[in-house]
């Protein structure tokens, strides 16, 4: 494998552990290795020279199993240029995937550009003195004990995820945009490459954001309320809620209800699934949306399903393509930036979302 092949597949296995806060690697770990392992992440963004350096190190470690990594420049004995590996995969990459990152390469750092090599009497004034031991201690387990590079690397990287996600993103928030360009960037937003899990509650989110508005706007949620959203995580059944969102009347009783599907076509299983959750409730609405509209298939059977449960409860299913039902929330609207202000809120403030689900909005509108 090459560095860069090696920084993609670790890092995709390091976001899905930090999106499931699977504590594995953890367990894989001794409580020495742990600690020092922690010192890097702790002072990732006051020493991102370090962190540099050792992310460099473990990489060319994996694609060079022979190479003594302690020997980080090419007059050493069997050395190897570990500025040249730095500046050309590892300082991209770090800022790529918006890990602390230096601007060229942690080699610039005098106290790490010593012509000597990393061995646990270096010189090099590294600073605190716990991180320069912490910094040391990974190299020498490395080099003289057998560790596994790919494992400690790994672990920094899940860390790193996690450490990054809990920052604050400010989000862009366009105005005067068309009802298409909206759409357009919903689309793009959803059907995005995430490493993460999250993408699913995108298209929710919208959902809700168009009901934030309409909620003030359209005469027939007058005296109505617009229920917080439930966790992602929890099941309907759990909640005990009949859909995504809800709204109730004045007397608290399900008034309207909608489910989301992401990238699964509304099928005649899923009409009476739906059923099944509201026929308990006094519910006018019902909507069934997917991203992928509806399985062309089962059209008939759609139909007949949605029937049977007109006559047997009143409720009117709808079943509709979600980027349709957008189009037509926003035409509803007097001013199209408020519904972007509260998607915007919510994907900001939903904690199913991770980083990456935030940065690609910024990059969608940016064009970038």
């Amino acid at each position: 494998m090459t560095h860069t092949e090696v920084l993609q597949s670790i890092y995709k296995d390091a976001v899905i552990l930090a999106a499931k806060e699977d504590s594995s690697l953890s367990e894989e770990l001794s409580t020495e290795e742990l600690e020092i392992l922690d010192k890097i992440i702790k002072y990732s963004e006051r020493a991102k020279g370090v962190l540099s350096v050792i992310v460099t190190s473990l990489t060319h470690k994996i694609v060079n199993p022979e190479q003594d990594i302690r020997y980080h420049q090419e007059s050493l004995p069997n050395g190897y240029s570990g500025r040249s590996q730095d500046t050309r995969y590892i300082t991209p990459f770090m800022k790529f995937v918006n890990f602390p990152a230096m601007a060229e390469s942690g080699w610039l750092t005098r106290s790490l550009e010593q012509n000597s090599p990393y061995l646990l009497d270096y010189r090099g004034s590294i600073r605190p003195t716990d991180l320069k031991l912490s910094f040391l201690k990974i190299l020498d387990n490395i080099s003289t004990k057998g560790k596994n590079p790919e494992r400690y690397l790994k672990y920094l990287f899940q860390q790193l995820v996690i450490e990054r996600d809990k920052k604050n993103i400010e989000l862009a928030k366009p105005t005067s945009l068309t009802i298409e360009a909206i759409v357009d960037y919903l689309q793009k937003h959803f059907n995005a490459r995430y490493n993460s899990r999250g993408a699913s509650r995108l298209p929710v989110l919208a959902i809700y954001s168009a009901y934030q508005c309409m909620m003030k706007e359209v005469k027939r949620f007058e005296d109505k309320s617009l229920m917080p959203l439930e966790s992602h995580t929890a099941a309907d059944s759990q909640s005990g809620s009949v859909g995504d969102l809800e709204i109730r009347d004045e007397n608290e009783r399900v008034f309207e209800a909608a489910e989301v599907k992401h990238g699964h076509p509304i099928t005649a299983q899923m009409v009476r699934d739906a059923f099944e959750k509201f026929k308990v409730h006094p519910i006018q609405r019902y909507y069934l949306l997917s991203t992928v509209g509806h399985s062309s298939s089962e059209y008939e059977e759609i139909q007949s399903e949605i029937e049977k449960i007109r006559k047997l409860h009143g409720c009117q299913v709808i079943v509709n393509g979600l980027n349709s039902s957008v189009k037509y929330y926003l035409r509803l609207l007097d001013d199209t930036f408020e519904f972007i202000d509260h998607y915007v809120e919510n994907i900001e403030t939903d904690g199913a979302l991770k980083f990456e689900h935030k940065e690609k909005w910024n990059e969608i509108v940016t064009g970038r």
